[in-house]
């Protein structure tokens, strides 16, 4: 069945309804899946089930974590391109809850002791610091996945044409090796924006590969990005923020590695095209990932191969 949802994303079946009908109907499809004769084919509740079970064990980030370590044990990544893609969903998005206001306690008359002064400096110190990308950069790769949102919600983002989009579902982050190799891919809420997911997408790829540049758009330009691509090992290549007012401009020899981070989109469309992001069916983060991963993974595999001809 692993084997057959693969094909789903290959051949960019819809559903796993069109998926039977070609296993039923195309013997050589069927072998390749491991069925002999057409009764051999579990009912469509069945796959479900292993569905289910692929999404809840995470399967497919297992897969192809040990896929990118394998084949970059002796290799380097030159260039790391970055970015995200919008992932409609078929589910209302989650209620946020707010929290409900606290009554304020009577204040005591007097002078505050030296404890109590230090109390509310550490908690005036803790609500300064809330910004996630302030505090990503202590943190591991686990908990920074985590603290991630990954419940359905609305999100925007400017497409190539400089308009905001807006769209109900989750967000597909990327990041692309050189030759379009998927080494790292996170799938959270649409909310979140692009910067909150660098640090963790950093973290994930320098665990599977050696990187040398990290290659990002104006979305990606903060500090906090650059201080850990450059802890890493990596050199930050992100074109900088018209709106920090800055009017500083990449170096000639930046700019020319920069152009190589269309790979990144190039990937992004391929995923959507050709790869089945187009056609989710299922609900749930956890499902929308696994369904997702199967598309990462077979392009990974594809450009892997098409590497060593």
């Amino acid at each position: 069945m692993l084997r057959a949802f693969f094909m789903k994303a290959v051949y960019d079946l819809p559903t796993t309804k069109v998926l039977l009908e070609n296993l039923e109907t195309n013997p050589s499809l069927r072998r390749l899946c491991g069925w002999e004769y057409k009764a051999q084919v579990p009912s469509e509740a069945t796959f479900s089930r292993a569905f289910k079970e692929f999404a809840e064990k995470k399967l497919l980030d297992v897969i192809h974590e040990v896929i990118v370590s394998e084949n970059y044990t002796e290799k380097v990544v030159g260039h790391a391109s970055m970015d995200s893609t919008a992932i409609a969903g078929r589910e209302k998005s989650c209620r946020k809850n707010t929290p409900k206001k606290e009554l304020k306690a009577k204040k005591k008359r007097g002078r505050k002791s030296k404890a109590e002064l230090a109390m509310m400096a550490e908690n005036e110190l803790a609500e300064i610091k809330t910004r996630r990308l302030e505090l990503q950069p202590q943190r591991s790769l686990a908990e920074n996945l985590a603290d991630l949102p990954a419940g359905c919600d609305w999100g925007g983002k400017q497409n190539s044409k400089g308009k905001t989009e807006f769209w109900c579902g989750y967000k597909m982050h990327l990041t692309l090796g050189d030759g379009g190799v998927p080494l790292a891919a996170i799938l959270t809420s649409a909310s979140p924006h692009d910067s909150q997911v660098a640090i963790p997408l950093m973290q994930m790829t320098a665990k599977r590969a050696k990187v040398l540049y990290d290659l990002a758009d104006s979305a990606y330009d903060a500090p906090e990005i650059y201080q850990v691509s450059k802890a890493l090992g990596h050199v930050p290549v992100i074109d900088p923020n018209k709106r920090r007012g800055d009017e500083t401009e990449l170096e000639p020899a930046k700019k020319i590695r920069y152009r190589e981070r269309t790979t990144v989109e190039r990937g992004n469309s391929e995923l959507k095209d050709n790869y089945g992001a187009r056609h989710i069916r299922v609900k749930g983060h956890w499902k929308v990932a696994c369904h997702l991963m199967f598309g990462v993974i077979a392009i990974t595999v594809k450009q892997l191969f098409n590497m060593l001809c």
